[in-house]
């Protein structure tokens, strides 16, 4: 196309639909989400060809402009991308424009979008070890007297703690820009959508060392819930400076002691004096209900 008659979305989409070598077409981005797209919005586009098919279409190769970004990929590339990468949640909610494969292409995307059991744990286990490392910085720094520091590391910390809630729902996490759109359609399981955005609103401006102790405490419940004691509790004493202190430490093991069997065949878990909790051989093994730390209660 010359610059006075640019390639546009619509005409691509014609040439490619009636090219055999092209076995599926991909829309990702804003035009996939429904009400997401501005004035601004250019169409991101995969064409996914048969492995070993030639075609003219590999003339556009890398073409974009403000309305039309094009990728081309042969059938295997594409099977892997975003697997893992920042590509998978785009792919994971892409829209098919074109499937050939009698859906072949939809459960490609539909495989991205799932993470399997053996990576969601694995990636639960190194998100949720980043989250307590930025949680636990910022609480020091704020304890400290190192205010910017503390609100970037809390800012951090809610990069890694939505990586880590998303992985415990074997989903890849959204970009910052879909996040509510994602939660206001698929909500995450155990969570109040409105408190977790309020929450993560709060601290990444703030980092109110209060509201991410609560949080904090929601979080560990269902990290120990999910199997992942062992991460916390190579942290040893420094998980006191992250859960909620004195009257609000109480708080937290009086609800915590609804979601724990207090005696078992394997363990013995018990409060202690700090309202804490020592456990044995086993650690703790959360079972039971949600719990809530979003209030606006103050630490005493």
């Amino acid at each position: 196309m010359s610059a006075q008659q640019p390639l546009t979305y619509h005409a691509f989409v014609e040439l490619a639909a009636a090219d055999p070598a092209v076995v599926g077409l991909v829309l990702k981005g804003s035009r996939a989400h429904d009400g997401m797209t501005t004035e601004h919005s250019d169409h991101d586009l995969y064409v996914v060809l048969a492995d070993g098919a030639t075609t003219d279409l590999t003339r556009f190769t890398g073409h974009r402009t403000p309305q039309l970004d094009l990728v081309i990929i042969p059938l295997a590339a594409f099977r892997t991308a975003g697997m893992p990468g920042f590509e998978r949640y785009a792919l994971a909610r892409a829209a098919i424009v074109l499937d050939r494969l009698d859906g072949g292409i939809a459960r490609i995307l539909a495989a991205k979008a799932r993470l399997d059991a053996d990576e969601a744990f694995r990636n639960c286990g190194e998100w949720l070890d980043a989250y307590a490392n930025s949680l636990y910085r910022s609480v020091k720094n704020d304890r400290d007297g190192h205010s910017l520091a503390a609100r970037l590391d809390a800012a951090d910390s809610v990069r890694f703690l939505l990586e880590l809630l998303f992985a415990l729902d074997r989903r890849p996490r959204p970009y910052n820009r879909y996040l509510e759109w994602e939660l206001a359609r698929f909500p995450l399981p155990g969570w109040d959508t409105g408190m977790l955005l309020a929450a993560a609103d709060r601290i990444s401006a703030t980092g109110d060392v209060s509201l991410q102790r609560r949080l904090f405490a929601r979080v560990e419940a269902a990290a120990r819930r999910a199997g992942h004691g062992a991460v916390l509790d190579a942290w040893g004493e420094d998980l006191d400076l992250m859960r909620p202190h004195r009257r609000s430490r109480a708080r937290w093991a009086r609800t915590v002691q609804h979601l724990l069997p207090l005696e078992c065949e394997h363990c013995r878990v018990q409060p202690d004096r700090t309202g804490g909790f020592r456990s044995g051989r086993l650690g703790l093994s959360i079972i039971g209900r949600p719990v809530y730390f979003f209030g606006h209660g103050t630490e005493g």
